[in-house]
């Protein structure tokens, strides 16, 4: 098969993939990203927190500290220029007794030391000022203003789409199946084709050790956990006005309770090992313990207004206490970016600034190109002055038609979403895109129409339209027919 001609080749399209991919969008370089999935963001950038940690708790020293606290600079910045939703909120990390206020004090101090600002540790009456909800058990918190929430696979969508206008070729359902190191470069195979690059960017997550034993001798292994979830209606979304953590173990940041970008509460996750590495089934029993965990937190909350739960999957590297970014030993040209797990989604863009750094290293000429787009605009239909409104319903009547009752979203704006840089290929693709089906009734309403404007834009049968991932289908055909047609 003839060989596609690349600088770069990046293996994963999550957000440190998405983010890598805008960032060397801004060069004069031949860049395309490979991903299995179908869409963007359907590993681990769709199920997780959603939040952007301050960057108080990795050791000082590491990737995480450094890039962590640097991401969440550069993600106000990005999210402010791509429309992405995004809320400085900040955080508290809760104490529950005198041996918690002794870790908050360890947790200040590498803090300081890693560069977040306006750290403080606060008293019981300081804590309950600021959440009057949080447990009468909590004896003090450390508050961290810059933590702040953002919704993670828009942002992942947004770098992805950016990243296209300024020239990246996106390849999906394009899994890499070998990898060739030859003369110059990479020989890759995929689902989607043969590629030939320069360099090789490995963000393939979960997979990021099975990407590297095809090209280099094995040198990590990716162990994954993972964490449960309960996404609580709007009607809970103001039972916290910041992200409010328990003291980390050794086991992770632990369970959280936080508001999020679109007004509802999030809790979890807990932390288990999964039976696969894409095992995101959630279970009677881990429901249970975040439940219980979140509890010892916020008392109050009622999860009998729970709308969805979930489950995400992070790829933490065995034996690795921090992320692993650099170039393979044995492969020069294949850089890794592998063991992103928590907070990778808040260092995104620094890491991505660090691969480029690691690419120039390696030999790769960066020049700026004369044009870029960095800026990206969404129409959210609902947020519009009763004139802006008015005005778009009569130039495009479409902006006129409602389609999700509960996010007020309209038929303009899922065109718009079938319409974009990265057109979706599902019904999940189109509420990640523009929130459609992401409220109270989860699609119950307007789940059929979005169905058909799917169908209409592709041109395709109603029976090849698929719910989220590749055989995710909703409908297989008639069933029987009556005397008015299908029943």
């Amino acid at each position: 098969k003839e060989l596609t001609m690349l600088d770069v080749a990046i293996i994963g399209g999550g957000i440190v993939g998405a983010a890598c991919a805008y960032e060397l969008s801004r060069y004069r370089l031949s860049v395309a990203v490979l991903e299995r999935e179908n869409d963007v963001a359907c590993g681990t950038t769709k199920a997780n927190s959603a939040i952007l940690h301050a960057g108080y708790d990795p050791p000082p020293g590491t990737l995480m500290a450094r890039l962590n606290v640097e991401g969440v600079r550069l993600a106000e910045e990005l999210c402010r220029k791509l429309d992405v939703p995004y809320r400085q909120c900040g955080s508290l990390v809760a104490a529950f007794s005198g041996e918690d206020a002794g870790l908050l004090r360890t947790l200040y101090s590498r803090g300081v030391e890693n560069g977040v600002p306006g750290l403080s540790l606060l008293d019981a009456a300081q804590v309950r000022n600021l959440e009057p909800n949080l447990s009468p058990e909590v004896v003090g918190a450390l508050y961290a203003p810059t933590a702040a929430i953002v919704n993670p696979w828009e942002y992942a969508l947004a770098l992805a789409e950016t990243a296209v206008r300024n020239g990246v070729s996106l390849h999906l359902n394009a899994g890499v199946t070998a990898i060739r190191r030859c003369k110059g470069g990479f020989e890759l195979d995929t689902a989607a084709g043969r590629f030939w690059a320069r360099y090789v960017l490995n963000a393939a997550g979960l997979y990021s050790d099975e990407v590297h034993n095809m090209a280099a001798a094995p040198a990590f292994r990716i162990h994954p956990d993972r964490g449960e979830y309960y996404l609580l209606d709007k009607s809970e979304g103001e039972r916290v006005s910041h992200v409010v953590f328990q003291c980390p173990t050794r086991a992770g940041k632990g369970t959280l309770v936080a508001p999020t970008v679109h007004g509802n509460l999030i809790v979890g996750p807990n932390n288990e090992p999964p039976r696969e590495r894409d095992d995101t089934a959630t279970t009677a029993g881990g429901l249970e313990e975040v439940m219980r965990l979140a509890r010892k937190s916020v008392p109050s909350i009622n999860f009998r207004e729970s709308i969805r739960n979930f489950a995400g999957v992070r790829a933490a590297a065995d034996g690795a206490d921090d992320f692993i970014i650099a170039e393979a030993a044995d492969a020069p040209g294949l850089i890794d970016i592998a063991g992103i797990k928590s907070p990778g989604l808040s260092a995104a863009p620094a890491i991505a600034r660090m691969a480029a750094e690691l690419l120039e290293d390696c030999g790769l000429r960066l020049v700026k190109k004369d044009f870029f787009i960095d800026t990206r605009r969404r129409v959210r239909f609902k947020e519009l002055p009763c004139e802006e409104k008015a005005r778009l319903a009569e130039e495009n009547p479409a902006y006129g038609r409602g389609i999700c009752r509960c996010e007020t979203i309209t038929e303009g704006e899922i065109l718009d979403a079938l319409r974009g840089p990265i057109p979706p290929c599902s019904v999940d693709g189109v509420k990640r895109r523009c929130n459609a089906g992401m409220g109270r009734c989860q699609g119950g309403f307007c789940g059929p129409r979005v169905f058909e404007l799917l169908a209409r834009e592709r041109g395709l049968p109603p029976e090849e339209i698929l719910q989220d991932r590749a055989g995710s289908y909703i409908i297989t055909g008639k069933t029987k027919m009556g005397g008015a047609g299908l029943v």
